[in-house]
């Protein structure tokens, strides 16, 4: 699977952005798409996942501010952000998961910053 994020970017506090990630490739059988992210020195930690059903986890830390979805039907995952904080200043990757794989997309940058 080959996974193609787009959409990071420079926004101020309280700001909005929304990222995409295609999938492509071996495709079948993805179950679960989600968004990490990581800044330096520290684990990529999980920000929200979501299931083939549509079932969602969120990280305590963006609940009620960030929205994961997806379209199956164009095999992207979107993660819209808003609130945001400069804490949420990352890079952020995209994953898939299917049966005996994971694959991670590239990361995209994302700085809150006034």
């Amino acid at each position: 699977v080959q996974l193609q994020a787009s959409g990071g970017g420079l926004v101020q506090p309280g700001g909005s952005l929304r990222l995409s990630c295609a999938a492509s490739g071996s495709i079948a059988g993805i179950n679960l798409m989600g968004w990490y992210r990581q800044v330096p020195g520290k684990e990529r930690e999980l920000v929200a996942r979501i299931g083939s059903g549509g079932f969602t986890v969120y990280a305590d830390s963006v609940k009620g501010r960030f929205t994961i979805s997806r379209d199956n039907a164009k095999n992207t995952v979107y993660l819209q952000m808003s609130r945001l904080r400069p804490e949420d200043t990352a890079v952020y990757f995209c994953n898939a998961v299917r049966p005996g794989s994971a694959s991670w997309g590239q990361g995209t940058q994302v700085t809150v910053s006034s």
